[in-house]
C-alpha cells in the first residue's frame, strides 16, 4: 500500500512521534511519499524518515491513502492538494482540538494495522466552491470548511449582498460573512455563533461576522443553493479566506460560492461518530454543575 504524508511545517512539538508513524508503514512494507517543505521541516529538525524517499513536490502524485499528520489546518492543506483524486485521507491529531483529525498520536501503530485489516470507515464530506467574475483566483478554490469574506483595510464595516438562486437577497452589515460547508460548522462559523450541523447533512451556513444589526441570523440553506455575494467596503476592497488560504480583491468583484462537483474522503475509526466527537472535545450536553 502507498501512503501520501503532508505534515505541519510550523510547530516541531507536533511531529514527536512521527517515527512512530514511519516505522508502521515500514512494517507493513508499506511505500510512502512525503510533501517537499514537510520532508525539509524534518530535516531540518533532525528527524529521519527513511532511505529512498519519494518526494512529492506537485499535485502530480498518486497513493492509496494521503496522511495528514498535525491539526485540522494541516487537513485542510492535504485536501487541497489531494483535490478531486479521490484519494482518501486520514488525519493524525498532533495538535489541539481536532474535528477533522481524529485520529489520536497515541493509535498510530493500531490504526494502520486497523487499515490494513479494513477495519475502518470512510466518510465522504462536501466541500464548496468558489467563483470570482472580475478577478483571477491564486488559490485553490474549493473549502472543506469555509470561504469566508472579510473587510481588508479598514475597520469600518462592510456591506454584504448575499443573493440566492438569482432572487433572495439578504444584506448584511456586519466585518464579514462565512459560507460554510457542514464540515466546518464546528470552525470560524461556530466561533461567531453560526450552527452545529452534521458533517452529512445536505445543507451550507451563511454566518454573518460581528454583525451590526441584532436581527442578523445564521441561516442554513439546502446545499444546491448557489449563492452570489456583492461586498462593499470603505477601504474599496475585501479580504477572501477559503479554508484559510487568502485573496485580495477589490469591491467589483463578484462572488459565486455553491457546492463542489465531488466530495472529499475522510477516513474515521470504526465506533466513533459526530456526536461522541461534540460530546468529548466540546462538552457537548455535558452537566458542569457540581
Amino acid at each position: 500500500m502507498k501512503f501520501a504524508i503532508f505534515g505541519n511545517c510550523h510547530q516541531a512539538k507536533k511531529c514527536e512521534k512521527i517515527n512512530e508513524l514511519f516505522a508502521a508503514l515500514r512494517e507493513w512494507n508499506d511505500t510512502y511519499a512525503i510533501e517537499q517543505n514537510y520532508y525539509r521541516f524534518l530535516l531540518d529538525n533532525g528527524i529521519a524518515t527513511g532511505e529512498k524517499i519519494e518526494i512529492i513536490d506537485s499535485s502530480d502524485f498518486n497513493a492509496d491513502i494521503a496522511i495528514s499528520y498535525g491539526g485540522d489546518g494541516t487537513l485542510l492543506r492535504t485536501a487541497s492538494k489531494v483535490g478531486n483524486k479521490g484519494i482518501p485521507i486520514l488525519g493524525i491529531n498532533g495538535g489541539r482540538l481536532g474535528f477533522l483529525t481524529t485520529i489520536s498520536n497515541e493509535d498510530i501503530s493500531q490504526t494502520i494495522r486497523n487499515i490494513h485489516l479494513d477495519e475502518y470507515e470512510i466518510e465522504e464530506r462536501n466541500l464548496i466552491e468558489l467563483k470570482a467574475e472580475g478577478t483571477t483566483l491564486s488559490n485553490y478554490p474549493f473549502a472543506l470548511n469555509e470561504i469566508a469574506i472579510m473587510k481588508h483595510d479598514s475597520s469600518a464595516m462592510m456591506t454584504l449582498e448575499a443573493t440566492l438562486n438569482g432572487s433572495d437577497c439578504i444584506t448584511y452589515q456586519a466585518d464579514g460573512l462565512i459560507v460554510s460547508a457542514p464540515s466546518g460548522s464546528t470552525g470560524y462559523s461556530l466561533s461567531v455563533g453560526g450552527p452545529i450541523i452534521a458533517p452529512d447533512a445536505s445543507v451550507m451556513v451563511l454566518t454573518p461576522i460581528a454583525s451590526h444589526s441584532l436581527n442578523a441570523r445564521p441561516i442554513v440553506v439546502n446545499d444546491s443553493t448557489t449563492v452570489r455575494i456583492k461586498a462593499n467596503s470603505r477601504s474599496h476592497n475585501f479580504l477572501i479566506a477559503i479554508d484559510g488560504r487568502n485573496e485580495s480583491c477589490n469591491e467589483d468583484v463578484i462572488l459565486t460560492i455553491k457546492k463542489a462537483p465531488y466530495k472529499q474522503r475522510i477516513i474515521r475509526s470504526k465506533g466513533t461518530s459526530f456526536i461522541k466527537s461534540l460530546r468529548e472535545k466540546l462538552m457537548l450536553g455535558a452537566d458542569t454543575r457540581r
